[in-house]
């Protein structure tokens, strides 16, 4: 199975059997959006056209396939940015139907899942928290078609919000790894900071209110060391997900938790979840971020079922919206 994801700014190709990954190559955006302090959607959509080609091949020869070996394409059909969602959509496509295989439609999150679980032999129910540069959400995952949202981040997603407090520390883009690094040598009882949404009900996260008291903080003592603000910052971010996410393992009685996106790949946060008595899987560092294999892992679950439906696959659209559930309900994920 080769999977392909264009979901943002990293063009990422795996190739997978049945369930071992035999190769993950990611082409990286980082240089070409650092200047811009962000993700600039059409200079993506205009590199993901340009390397492409190049990643597939360099996934087919890392994992010693042809093209004649596979037996099914995916691509991530969103959420995602539209116009490079489409680009790994349209390519996936094209090339399952000339090579006469099947194509399936992936969900970017339900990826995410896969690679959290991938080898672990964990399987529903469990509870997941998914917290990336693009999504922070917690789902009672009942079966893998029976999948409930519990709550979500009503503004910045958590890596977004630790790629906003780097760049105001000067750290750059994206800045979640330099602040990580930079908060290992500070204190983070030093500079005080509101946990957000410590007294509401429910499961719902916020970010955005913490980014803005660490910008006050900074304009009110400008010699606040980086560290300090670093560590704190960090502390307070990761305890508010161990929180909410602790909160709804009492309330589901799910006993299990996987954690997935790019924060599970902070240290702080899988200490702290431990030490919060959450026995958690990660994913391994390098299926933490976006990439290809965890859809490619993903959509061999999906397989049979894709076989019967290619006429509604193939004439799946790329949507930059696509929830993963229902809040509230169970339902099948897209």
């Amino acid at each position: 199975m080769l999977g392909i994801d264009t979901s943002c700014d990293d063009t990422g190709v795996g190739v997978v059997d049945d369930g071992r990954v035999l190769a993950n190559e990611v082409e990286s955006q980082t240089a070409l959006h650092a200047r811009f302090g962000g993700v600039v959607p059409e200079q993506a959509s205009r590199e993901h056209l340009g390397v492409l080609d190049a990643v597939v091949e360099r996934a087919l020869d890392r994992a010693g396939v042809a093209l004649t070996d596979l037996d099914a394409v995916a691509a991530t059909r969103g959420p995602g940015l539209v116009g490079a969602l489409l680009v790994g959509l349209g390519y996936g496509k094209a090339l399952a139907w000339g090579l006469g295989l099947p194509f399936v439609p992936v969900h970017h999150l339900e990826g995410h899942i896969a690679a959290a679980v991938a080898g672990s032999g964990l399987a529903p129910p469990f509870l997941c928290l998914i917290a990336s540069g693009g999504h922070t959400a917690l789902f009672a995952i009942h079966a893998w078609d029976a999948i409930e949202q519990l709550g979500r981040s009503r503004d910045d997603a958590a890596g977004e919000a630790f790629d906003k407090v780097a760049r105001l520390l000067g750290l750059g883009y994206p800045g979640g790894p330099a602040l990580a690094a930079l908060a290992a040598r500070g204190d983070d009882r030093a500079v005080a900071l509101p946990r957000p949404m410590r007294r509401q009900p429910g499961f719902d996260f916020s970010f955005s209110g913490l980014k803005t008291a660490v910008a006050i903080a900074l304009e009110r003592d400008p010699g606040l060391a980086p560290e300090d603000v670093a560590a704190s910052f960090e502390r307070t971010a990761v305890e508010a997900l161990v929180d909410v996410t602790r909160r709804a393992a009492q309330h589901t009685g799910l006993a299990e938790l996987v954690v997935a996106g790019g924060v599970a790949a902070n240290a702080r946060l899988r200490a702290t979840m431990e030490m919060a008595g959450l026995h958690a899987t990660f994913p391994p560092p390098s299926l933490a971020t976006d990439n290809g294999a965890m859809i490619a892992l993903a959509a061999e679950r999906r397989l049979v079922d894709a076989r019967r439906r290619q006429d509604e696959a193939l004439g799946a659209d790329a949507v930059p919206y696509l929830p993963l559930a229902a809040t509230g309900e169970p339902s099948a994920s897209a």
